[in-house]
């Protein structure tokens, strides 16, 4: 399928922090819409062999970068003159990594962030972390189904970009959108980054009932009830119930809970065949956002102690307290009968 634009984008020259498969596939997208654009890695070694090779091989093998390209490790160089940054930089790097572009990145220049987790000390979301370390400036958040891996490979895929400011939303749109990467717009950030981050904890427990040969109900039922669990963390949040049976919702636990590249989903499946969690987070190459946004649900900055969530719980058990995943599942199941959508207004 030939990639066309649907407009000439409003964004003349681009930003993306993060050289990760997210970070890469993102910098092609806007690369193909005739965005001039710069992809900051943290080693100047990645960037020497992206260089060398044209190709990620660590993060996104087997897909050639466009030769117009530009990649470095110096923030400086890499903001100059730049009207819109992109950061997909995980969740417990990114305020380091943000710090770096503190004196960079200056003025009003406007943020998308593509990060899917929660920082472990205090439960921030992305939009949060940049909010505080870059000051008031247009914040975007962009999150749905989308594996990088596909959307590299110009395989269709739908996002929805979401601020509080709807002018910046739809810069964003315009900005990216094209025949195979459709983005919607939302005035809800709160409940797309929740959505992004939370699923990735469902996911684990997906990967989880895999592992342990549960079935297809089992999981159907896994995804649903953790749909519910997913509301009502965001809900009392801030963020509304609506948002999660979008695509930054149900759109992405599909993708993550089934998908063969979801690494949240993999561990979770490892976990569940009896590996350890140190052992599988050793052998990987990335980062498994749901591990750790597992463990900021329960950090000391969480406040939800109000908030019924014992699919995380189990998680969290498991992951963390060593628990047997077969003991986790039969808890859950023993749980006293309740309203489905209990706790949800």
């Amino acid at each position: 399928m030939a990639e066309h634009a649907h407009s000439t984008p409003p964004v003349r020259r681009a930003l993306v922090i993060g050289d990760g498969g997210w970070g890469t596939a993102l910098a092609m997208l806007l690369v193909r819409r005739g965005v001039e654009t710069t992809m900051w890695s943290n080693s100047p070694q990645h960037v020497e062999e992206l260089y060398a090779r044209r190709e990620n091989r660590r993060y996104l093998p087997g897909v050639t970068l466009p030769a117009e390209l530009k990649i470095t490790a110096d923030p400086y160089s890499a903001a100059e003159g730049v009207e819109f940054a992109l950061s997909a930089v995980p969740a417990q790097f990114l305020r380091g990594v943000a710090e770096r572009f503190e004196d960079a990145l200056a003025g009003q220049v406007p943020i998308v962030s593509a990060t899917k987790g929660l920082e472990v000390e205090t439960l921030r979301r992305s939009s949060e972390i940049l909010l505080e370390v870059f000051g008031e400036r247009p914040i975007a958040v962009l999150s749905g189904p989308s594996h990088a891996e596909e959307v590299a490979r110009m395989k269709p895929a739908s996002v929805v970009a979401a601020s509080t400011s709807a002018e910046f939303a739809r810069v964003v749109q315009e900005t990216l959108s094209s025949e195979t990467f459709r983005v919607y717009t939302s005035d809800d950030p709160i409940g797309v980054e929740f959505g992004g981050a939370l699923k990735n904890v469902i996911a684990v427990a997906a990967g989880i009932s895999d592992g342990l040969e549960l079935g297809d109900n089992a999981k159907a039922a896994l995804l649903t009830r953790g749909m519910v669990e997913i509301a009502r963390i965001g809900q009392a949040r801030g963020a509304r119930v609506s948002t999660f049976f979008g695509l930054a919702g149900i759109g992405d636990l599909v993708t993550t809970c089934c998908s063969r590249h979801s690494r949240n989903r993999a561990v979770g499946e490892a976990i569940g065949r009896g590996e350890t969690l140190e052992g599988v987070l050793q052998r990987m190459n990335m980062v498994a956002e749901g591990v750790w946004t597992t463990k900021a649900l329960f950090g000391p900055e969480a406040e939800l102690g109000g908030v019924s969530m014992p699919i995380a719980t189990e998680v969290h058990a498991i992951l963390f307290e060593r628990k047997d995943p077969r003991e986790a599942v039969l808890d859950l199941m023993r749980r006293d009968p309740a309203p489905e959508m209990k706790g949800l207004s």
